[in-house]
């Protein structure tokens, strides 16, 4: 920036005096106006911390997304990164050394940072049921792993990143994700890892966003406008649920953000870290009394993953609270709840096996009928004092995926004995798999 051309000021005296100092002060107050603007941009980088910052471009009319990732250090912190890839993401470019095969890329940057560039066809098709990642000329929807894909890194030791996502999307468009962010820039932190990487459902274009703050959450509910999103109903139900939730698990996370869209969506919900996705149209809560909303807020809120054979006890728990919390905050009547687990029960009467790859249907509801005698016998043995919520919140905490010998264990903590609701008798197709060294 040009402040004052020195042929401008006359030698004569004052006047000079006045005049530069009059310039000075322009010249200072517009260093100082661009420094705070590029403070708030500009990554706060310490000895051992590299930055990373995710440009990302949609283009609409070719259902794309192009992603830069810059990567800012003075020194190598970053060794090298491998990036697990499928067939919707190509065109790779870099500075420094890149290795691209089939399902990996690996990128060794230069000493002091360099570039890596992708683009990712968006659109995929879960089932026949539709979409889980869209985008076109109205609207998109997807996660940020669906255009970012998950790295393994190798840095110097102790070094840590700090991460940003910024988006250069079309005018007159908008976006929410489940970060807290700015002018389409979003912090990226999560503390348990070194290397920060976006997760979660991003939708933008011309939304319809409704945000309140609910039993300490802020909570987000966005969609395209004109597709049937039920921004009020959700936050409705919400507020009648989210405090009996919120009692289950007191460290709620600051913030969730439901994206909801209609066709061609996939036409069930899907969670992430702090946020899920509901097809519009799916009711909130359904004429059997549970919710595919809560399933998913309490899937979001365990972050459970199986091991192989006991997905029944993630999507059992999950399935198990949607029907609990509706009772407990008396959305549902006493009477509806009696008669939901009735239904409940009959539906599961029709499965054969417990233990399979995957819990969906009369599995499910197998599951809830395990889950619900557990939690009446821990109640009774421990004279009301602990309930399944004591196991809900240990299992939350589980470093590593759930399985029988887990649940057990857990169980066993909190009765003092071992669990006739749990007996392998009582599990069926489980007897096979079982890794649990006792005698059950």
């Amino acid at each position: 920036m040009t402040c004052i051309s020195s042929s401008r000021v006359r030698n004569n005296g004052n006047t000079l005096a006045r005049t530069l100092r009059v310039a000075i002060f322009v010249c200072l107050a517009g260093l100082v106006s661009c420094g705070e603007q590029m403070a708030k941009s500009a990554l706060v980088l310490g000895p051992l911390t590299y930055g990373i910052s995710y440009d990302v471009r949609p283009d609409p009319a070719k259902k794309t997304v192009d992603v830069t990732l810059t990567l800012n250090q003075s020194s190598a912190l970053l060794l090298e990164m491998t990036m697990r890839v499928d067939s919707r993401t190509s065109s790779f470019k870099a500075d420094g050394a890149l290795d691209v095969r089939a399902d990996t890329v690996t990128w060794r940057p230069p000493a002091n940072g360099g570039k890596i560039s992708w683009q990712v066809s968006v659109p995929h098709k879960r089932n026949t049921n539709g979409y889980d990642a869209w985008l076109d000329r109205q609207w998109g929807l997807f996660r940020a792993e669906d255009i970012i894909p998950r790295v393994s890194a190798r840095t110097r030791k102790g070094a840590t990143s700090e991460t940003q996502m910024r988006f250069a999307v079309p005018s007159g468009w908008s976006l929410v994700t489940e970060y807290f962010g700015e002018n389409n820039q979003f912090k990226i932190d999560n503390p348990a890892r070194r290397f920060d990487q976006p997760n979660g459902w991003i939708v933008m274009g011309e939304l319809g966003v409704r945000r309140e703050n609910i039993a300490g959450v802020r909570v987000a509910i966005a969609g395209p406008v004109d597709n049937n999103v039920r921004r009020m109903d959700t936050l409705a139900l919400l507020r009648w649920t989210l405090p009996e939730v919120s009692r289950i698990f007191p460290d709620m996370p600051a913030r969730l953000t439901i994206v909801s869209a209609g066709d061609p969506m996939w036409r069930g919900g899907l969670s992430a870290p702090q946020s899920l996705f509901i097809y519009s149209s799916r009711p909130l809560i359904s004429e059997n009394a549970t919710s595919t909303l809560l399933h998913e807020v309490m899937h979001l809120l365990l972050r459970l993953s199986a091991d192989d054979g006991y997905d029944w006890i993630v999507e059992g728990l999950a399935e198990f609270y949607s029907l609990e919390i509706l009772h407990r905050s008396g959305t549902i009547s006493d009477e509806r709840y009696a008669v939901a687990r009735a239904d409940t029960a009959e539906w599961a009467s029709s499965a054969t096996d417990l233990c399979l790859p995957v819990s969906s249907g009369a599995t499910t509801a197998l599951a809830v009928t395990v889950l619900d005698a557990l939690n009446d016998e821990i109640k009774e043995r421990t004279d009301g004092v602990a309930s399944l919520d004591d196991v809900a919140r240990t299992l939350r905490h589980a470093d590593k995926d759930v399985d029988l010998a887990m649940l057990i264990d857990i169980v066993e903590q909190l009765v003092g004995d071992k669990s006739d609701a749990l007996h392998i008798d009582k599990l069926p197709g489980c007897r096979s798999i079982a890794t649990v060294n006792r005698n059950t």
